[in-house]
């Protein structure tokens, strides 16, 4: 009886496992589909309120305009392409007229970062691609209005956007995806807490196109889960998991002493944590598969992203609702202000004798900058004793988040101390941008100590003021930053506290340092605003293409 009723169950499972395996990705569309049918229904009153307030914003702003002011705007905003339609090599066309809307998933979008400068700076180019679309951000900051959003934009980062086609819709569960909310597995809890944010997010707006520029890609998965027809697009700064924190577990890695989890993989609870990040570095890759366009800020994220993604993208069918996709992943590095340190910090033969054997650190005070590393290696240089040590000093300059940073400095100046350096090394906490212009024209050499840096906007900003940088061996200051012009250096790349103190000598020592400072101005010349625009646009007409048909014969 036994035997029968086990040949029975195999037989059966036997004829239904293929149906089965046919069925479920088939289950998986269907409930998607019909979550997103759910989503649109629900917001197509937003939606045309949207449009309504976009319209009658417009006639207002040109009212308020003189003529002379109209003819500026209009002139501003077609200086990015004046031509009436691009055409794609799949014969779609899609013009300035496109008026759709782009979704902008950016749930801080008032931190007044990096990384608001790469969303602001974005739209900026997008209202002048495509200047009768849409602009929507979805963001967590309730308590700032539209118009103080906009200001603030304008003030640091002087990034002037067309207001009436910028909107916000405010979410309400940001909290979800706060690090102090997932005091455990913190990696899968705010992963986890973006797909209740991007419900939230679809709940108030279904967007044309939806772009994530804060790196959550698990929103991007949950977009393509419930809208198959909305093109995504993906800024990533960093990824949420790479390759080198997977190593960096093992202590005989070869950076098994590098990073906040250095060596951290032995043992039950090291091996469990291996584990745990594996699975997670899997669901991630999983999701980036199902991005459409993606963007990294460097050469160091494209590879890790590569290493990730890449694999999954490039299989047909692996993944239910995953197809290949066939756009390579780009490098859009984040539009730093060039032009506004070209302007306020001189570079000449004159302001060369002005320049003081200043080592100026630019970073937040958190674990990952590495200040220790960088106040040990100047103890080692000073005790050198050479002509260059001899009136070196150190400046540190950055900002106090909270009680933890502020716990950090405190164990810096202790550190200070013990070496005996007390009044060669300076902190500035928190200081002005008017207080760091002035350190980037009296110092001359810029250090970075992180190890990894994702890209490094501040050694740009040393780059463009002049200065000659000596950077962690690693990351997109290695890559993309920190390389040669013209054959020559721009600086100097270090690993351990020897190597900077080693560093430092020769950055101080340079018979010819006039020269160094004009080519890395040079180089600084890749990362402005207008190039970031250029590429930014370049990857989301891939989106528009996808999104936008031939115009119909009425239109023609």
């Amino acid at each position: 009886m036994a035997n029968g009723l086990f040949a029975y169950v195999a037989i059966s499972l036997f004829t239904i496992g293929p149906l089965l395996a046919l069925f479920i990705p088939f289950i998986w569309r269907l409930v998607g589909s019909s979550l997103g049918w759910y989503l649109r229904r629900k917001t197509d009153g937003r939606r045309c309120h949207i449009l309504e307030v976009v319209e009658a914003d417009e006639r207002k702003y040109r009212d308020s305009k003189s003529a002379k002011g109209r003819k500026e705007e209009k002139e501003d905003r077609d200086t990015f392409n004046n031509t009436e339609a691009t055409g794609t090599s799949d014969g779609k066309v899609y013009d300035k007229d496109w008026d759709g809307i782009v979704g902008f998933f950016h749930p801080f979008c008032n931190a007044g970062g990096g990384g608001e400068r790469v969303l602001w700076a974005a739209i900026r180019a997008t209202q002048k691609r495509w200047p009768k679309a849409k602009c929507v951000v979805y963001t967590g900051d309730h308590d700032v209005s539209k118009e103080a959003i906009l200001s603030r934009v304008e003030q640091r980062f002087n990034i002037h956007l067309h207001p009436p086609t910028v909107n916000f819709l405010y979410l309400s569960t940001r909290r979800w995806v706060l690090a102090s909310t997932w005091p455990y597995f913190t990696l899968a809890g705010q992963s986890f807490g973006s797909l209740i944010m991007a419900w939230d997010a679809f709940s108030l707006l279904v967007p044309d196109i939806f772009v994530d520029t804060m790196g959550y890609a698990f929103a991007l998965g949950f977009s393509r889960f419930l809208f198959r027809d909305v093109p995504t697009a993906a800024y990533v700064h960093y990824p949420t998991i790479s390759t080198d924190m997977l190593e960096s577990l093992d202590p005989a890695s070869t950076v098994g002493s590098q990073g906040v989890n250095a060596g951290k993989g032995t043992g039950a609870k090291g091996r469990a944590k291996k584990i745990y990040w594996q699975l997670f570095a899997r669901l991630y890759s999983l999701m980036g598969a199902s991005v459409d366009v993606v963007m990294t800020n460097s050469t160091w994220t494209q590879a890790h992203i590569e290493k990730l993604w890449g694999p999954v993208r490039n299989l047909t069918g692996a993944v239910p609702g995953i197809k290949s996709k066939v756009n390579p992943i780009a490098v859009v590095y984040p539009p730093v202000a060039v032009e506004e340190l070209e302007q306020e910090v001189e570079v000449s033969p004159e302001s060369e004798k002005r320049r003081e054997n200043v080592l100026l650190y630019i970073a937040q005070f958190r674990p990952e900058k590495n200040h220790q590393l960088i106040v040990q290696a100047f103890a080692e240089f000073l005790k050198s004793g050479s002509e260059a040590a001899r009136d070196a000093k150190l400046v540190l300059v950055g900002s106090v988040r909270d009680d933890y940073d502020s716990k950090r400095v405190y164990k810096l100046r202790l550190l200070v101390n013990e070496l005996h350096i007390k009044d060669r090394v300076e902190f500035h906490l928190d200081a002005s941008w008017p207080d760091i212009l002035e350190w980037l024209r009296r110092a001359s050499v810029g250090v970075n100590g992180m190890w990894n840096e994702h890209f490094g906007i501040g050694v740009v900003e040393y780059q463009a003021a002049g200065l000659i940088s000596v950077v962690h061996d690693s990351g997109g200051p290695k890559l993309d930053i920190v390389v040669e012009v013209d054959g020559e250096p721009t600086g100097f790349h270090a690993t351990t506290s020897k190597e900077f103190a080693e560093g430092f000598e020769k950055a101080l020592s340079l018979p010819n340092p006039y020269a160094v400072r004009l080519r890395a101005r040079k180089s600084a010349k890749r990362f402005t605003e207008e190039e970031f625009a250029r590429r930014w646009i370049e990857q989301l007409e891939k989106c528009a293409a996808m999104k936008v048909v031939e115009k119909p014969k009425s239109r023609q």
